[in-house]
């Protein structure tokens, strides 16, 4: 008798695995499903259709919410001379086709309110509607003159959560999304720009952390790539989120720091390279800095940058992209995403470095002979 029992256990217990695995998965599937039908209701509604307000992090805007809005538009069939897409820095041409009308936030909210609204959230993510959203939605709404409806992105972060916490896979994600190129803005002269360039965007994030050792690496860096061809850095000298640029040379080295300041000036000492180093700050206000940063790579022979943010768009601008970090274990769900999303777009190629690579005996670059 204890035989068959032993016998029989082992499948027994496969069954009560298996069951579990189907609730699980439908449980799943009923949360997609929920989302699903609300961005239904919020698209079928027959008034004009705001999307976004888009409040948080330029890189989730750049590898999700635009993706997200294109299946939108060809799973529901909307009409983009009917939807009015909200954001900010000047992105208007990022959403073409998606909307035949653009909304810039910094139009209705002062950057300085923008950036303390925010940080009262709480969250960098718009998980839900919070009290500053609703505050834009009803100046967007003033400013349209008609009831709308909203596409709001907490819709999309609920859905692609599901992606993101590994209860479902890539495909979910591809069925979810539409990954296309990006037509960049025509806002700063050409002529300002060098006729060859590559474009540099550092800023620090919890994948690439702000301290001497990678600030002095990166200050090598752009160095070694000035002595090749010019360098158009793309540092805002804004502080509009918790991502602030890396600014190079010995001027933009913190008063503070003699040591550093040392540093950065025999980084970029000598050989004469700093003047092929060219700031493309004096470009920038709050409402066009993510315009002109993108007309500027889109003109690039390749963009170099913090792995995340605009580093996401710039295959989508037909550029080659290396992007730099220190620290995978924030980036490992979105680099698979990239890699994908260049390959399904015909887009530019997309390179990861892990900065940590170039010297495994811990040495810092910039002093390697």
């Amino acid at each position: 008798m204890s035989g068959l029992f032993t016998a029989l256990k082992r499948p027994l217990r496969d069954v009560l695995r298996h069951r579990a695995e189907l609730r699980e998965q439908r449980q799943w599937s009923r949360a997609a499903w929920q989302v699903e039908r609300e961005i239904e209701d919020a698209v079928t509604g027959g008034r004009t259709l705001v999307v976004g307000p888009w409040l948080s992090e330029v890189g989730y805007e750049a590898l999700y919410w635009l993706p997200f809005l294109r299946w939108v538009t060809e799973a529901f069939r909307l009409d983009p001379s009917r939807v009015v897409a909200v954001s900010r820095g000047g992105v208007a041409s990022w959403y073409d086709g998606i909307a035949g009308r653009y909304i810039e936030i910094w139009d209705e909210i002062d950057p300085a309110e923008f950036a303390r609204r925010s940080a009262e959230r709480g969250a960098t993510k718009q998980l839900e509607i919070s009290e500053f959203d609703r505050d834009v939605i009803a100046a967007v709404e003033r400013r349209i003159g008609t009831p709308i409806d909203v596409l709001h992105p907490s819709l999309m972060y609920r859905l692609f959560s599901l992606f993101w916490s590994g209860h479902r896979p890539l495909s979910f994600l591809d069925a979810h999304t539409r990954f296309e190129p990006v037509v960049p803005p025509r806002i700063i002269d050409t002529s300002r720009l060098p006729r060859e360039y590559v474009a540099v965007k550092f800023y620090a994030a919890r994948s690439l952390p702000d301290t001497p050792e990678i600030r002095r690496t990166l200050a090598w860096f752009v160095d070694s790539l000035a002595e090749r061809t010019n360098v158009v850095l793309l540092d805002t000298g804004l502080v509009l989120d918790e991502h602030a640029d890396y600014a190079f040379g010995p001027a933009n080295a913190p008063s503070n720091s003699a040591a550093l300041r040392r540093d950065l000036a025999e980084a970029f000492g000598g050989g004469g390279s700093s003047g092929r180093v060219i700031s493309a700050r004096p470009w920038m206000t709050p409402a066009n800095n993510l315009g002109v940063q993108t007309q500027i790579i889109a003109g690039a022979q390749a963009f170099i940058g913090t792995c995340g943010s605009v580093a996401w768009l710039a295959p989508m601008l037909g550029v080659n992209t290396s992007a730099v970090y220190v620290d995978p274990k924030w980036l490992h769900a979105h680099l698979g995403v990239e890699l994908r999303a260049c390959h399904r777009a015909g887009a530019g190629r997309f390179a990861a470095l892990d900065l940590r690579a170039l010297d495994p005996l811990g040495v810092p670059v910039h002093v390697r002979s």
